[in-house]
């Protein structure tokens, strides 16, 4: 199996930000890689822009730096390298600053029958000044396409306040609000799974389907983003977007056809079918936790974040219900959270037990099929069915995985693409389906924003857990009512 490579048109890619950790971390590695498999157009440019004090030359070693760091040592040819890093520049600029933006200006004027991609990777206050800033200057063009990154919003409030900025300046087919785990080629798999194959479709609802548990576990702390992460938490940094995004593909009816505006209204009607949960209901659908401190060399959650008072969660679980035809009846558990036992996410869907079992008592007892969709370490589809253990010894049943993990499926010199490869190559295609639109951003802290006022109404501090566990031991409990317990975390 072999992916094609097919090239984008040529374009300006703007990073306000470009020397920040986002940009050497993510974005110059995805894009050096898309560059040395051909997809990148010869005339296309990439600018780093910051008001960090530096030229050019400084900027491209800072980048030749990163990506000897960030990308395997295989990966860099040197004149794919070369070619790369040839393409780049750097602008010093205050983009606060009004009369500041000439330079910029005159650069892309240069070429100005290119597509142009200003992409935010910059802290929200700045979005809807930089947005007004391009609109200013003549940059907001209708070749122009704008990239946001998280966090989109603090609550409902803010979120429908950045909406408005952006909208007044760019219209919503040119906002491309990112979510990096949308462009990940598992969950890309996961509509394949449903929508391209006649096996799991009609399977797919409540008369066949027990639960379904979304995990994303880390086994970091916060280190460095202690100031940004105390003042969101879990539910903000993890549940509101990339969890509720894999939820929605998940639980969404099928698109008429498989385009960014079909999917997103799908995915908006399930964001709507969301059962609130509001007062009471917060204390017995929803766990939080803070994880605790093991000596010097490992900080509690409190440390780290310098903040002894904090009530701030580093762990969430939410049971989720869904007031649909589809999925009446059936709970999805969601749950991430910070120095859990291992660096996991992964999403399960657990079938009901048959009806009947003509098997009667056997010594090894059947177990529910399980189809785990797994985003990290690994990404790739398991099946566990139940098959008859081989030999002549008795008929005994055993669980047996159906294992495909897409490396394997590639070959030994295949590598998972970076979900932002991906995505930055829909921007510049002006292919829009695997990015959050404001309704969609809107609708998800609506039904969010309750569960943290409730939070704060009730004044109790987060539930403390042991660094390396599974977590809260109120979170295996909320499980544990519903006669169901969660799946292991493990690599």
């Amino acid at each position: 199996m072999s992916s094609m490579v097919i090239p984008v048109d040529p374009f300006d890619l703007v990073i306000f930000g470009g020397t920040g950790d986002l940009a050497m971390r993510k974005l110059l590695p995805a894009l050096f890689r898309r560059d040395a498999d051909g997809q990148i157009p010869a005339a296309a440019r990439i600018l780093g822009l910051a008001r960090t004090d530096q030229d050019t030359e400084s900027f491209k070693a800072e980048a030749r730096a990163a990506l000897h760091k960030h990308v395997a040592v295989d990966e860099l040819d040197s004149i794919a390298l070369e070619r790369f890093i040839e393409r780049l520049s750097y602008l010093h600029i205050d983009v606060t600053d009004a009369s500041a933006w000439g330079e910029l200006v005159s650069y892309l004027n240069q070429r100005p029958e290119h597509i142009r991609v200003y992409y935010l990777a910059v802290g929200p206050a700045l979005f809807g000044p930089i947005a007004q800033g391009l609109a200013q200057v003549g940059l907001a063009t209708t070749k122009a396409r704008l990239v946001v990154e998280k966090p989109l919003g603090h609550d409902l409030a803010s979120a429908m306040t950045l909406n408005r900025e952006l909208s007044s300046v760019f219209n919503e087919k040119s906002i491309y609000r990112i979510d990096h785990y949308l462009g990940k080629e598992t969950v890309q798999n996961l509509m394949a799974l449903r929508f391209a194959n006649v096996l799991f479709e009609p399977l797919w609802n409540a008369n066949n389907i027990d639960h379904v548990q979304i995990t994303a576990a880390e086994s970091l702390g916060v280190g460095t983003r202690g100031s940004y992460y105390d003042t969101a938490g879990a539910i903000r940094d993890m549940v509101q977007n990339h969890l509720v995004q894999l939820f929605c593909l998940l639980a969404m009816e099928p698109p008429y056809k498989f385009d960014a505006d079909a999917l997103r209204d799908e995915k908006l009607k399930v964001l709507r079918s969301l059962r609130p949960i509001t007062g009471r209901n917060v204390l017995t659908n929803t766990v939080r936790g803070q994880y605790l401190g093991h000596g010097p060399d490992a900080p509690s959650y409190l440390q780290e974040v310098g903040n002894p008072d904090s009530k701030t969660e580093s762990y969430v679980a939410i049971k989720v219900e869904i007031d649909n035809w589809r999925w009446s009846g059936v709970p999805f558990y969601l749950r991430t959270g910070k120095k859990l036992r291992a660096q996991m996410t992964e999403i399960a869907v657990v079938f009901k037990e048959p009806a009947h079992s003509v098997f009667g008592d056997l010594e090894t007892p059947s177990v529910p099929n399980v189809l785990s969709i797994r985003l990290q370490p690994d990404e790739g589809l398991q099946l566990v069915i139940m098959t008859k253990d081989p030999g002549p010894g008795g008929f005994r049943l055993r669980a047996i995985p159906l294992d495909m993990t897409f490396a394997e499926g590639r070959g030994s010199n295949w590598r998972m693409p970076d979900a932002y490869e991906r995505l930055l190559m829909d921007v510049v295609r002006g292919n829009q389906t695997l990015f959050m639109r404001g309704d969609e951003v809107e609708a998800a802290w609506r039904w969010i924003d309750p569960i943290i006022e409730a939070w704060e109404a009730s004044g109790l501090r987060p539930e403390g857990y042991d660094p390396g566990s599974r977590g809260p031991i109120a979170a295996i409990e909320m499980m544990a009512r519903d006669g169901r317990r969660w799946r292991e975390i493990e690599v």
